[in-house]
This record gives structure tokens, sequence and C-alpha cells, in this order.
């Protein structure tokens, strides 16, 4: 059964084929350096980071020590590693594998 973002509209549509058509990571880094603030990105990097260190059973505070990101939201990530789209552990198998 094919997955029903309730995000799906034109401009994710386009934006999420232009990220798949990058290709390299320079590319990567070039694109979202322009569309995202320097704050936006590295937020989007630490959820991401988090994501992976609750992957790996890592306990709150060692993620709180090692990330310094407050215990609402790794709570907010573990969440949604829970209960979400599954977009976390997808990509998080997709760098294992």
């Amino acid at each position: 059964m094919a997955y029903k973002s309730k995000f799906k509209n034109e401009e994710t549509e386009l934006l999420f084929s232009a990220i798949l058509s990058l290709g390299t990571k320079e590319n990567c880094y070039r694109f979202f350096e322009d569309v995202c603030t320097a704050g936006e990105l590295q937020a989007i990097a630490q959820r991401f980071y988090v994501a992976k260190l609750l992957s790996e059973r890592r306990t709150y505070q060692e993620i709180e020590a090692r990330t310094k990101t407050s215990t609402a939201t790794i709570s907010r990530i573990n969440r949604c590693l829970k209960y979400g789209a599954d977009g976390y552990k997808v990509a998080i198998a997709k760098l294992k594998s």
C-alpha cells in the first residue's frame, strides 16, 4: 500500500523531486545552504542525529549531553519514531545498507 502524506501537493512534489535529483553531497550542501537558514539546517540535522541515537537505544540523558538537545525535543523525536510516518526509520535503515 502506498503512503499518503498529508503534506502532498504540487510544491512539495517539486521540492522532493529536486532533492532526489541532486545526486551528490556537495549538491545537497549547495541546495540546503540556499533553501534553509543556518539554524534551520542545523535543527534538521540535529533531529536526524537524535533519531539515529534513539534507534541505537541511547538514553535521553546520553543524547542530551552529546547533542545539547532538550529532553522535550528528544521526546518528540522518539514519538515520531514510535508513532510517526516511519521517515526516520526508513532513512536510518537506508544509511545502514
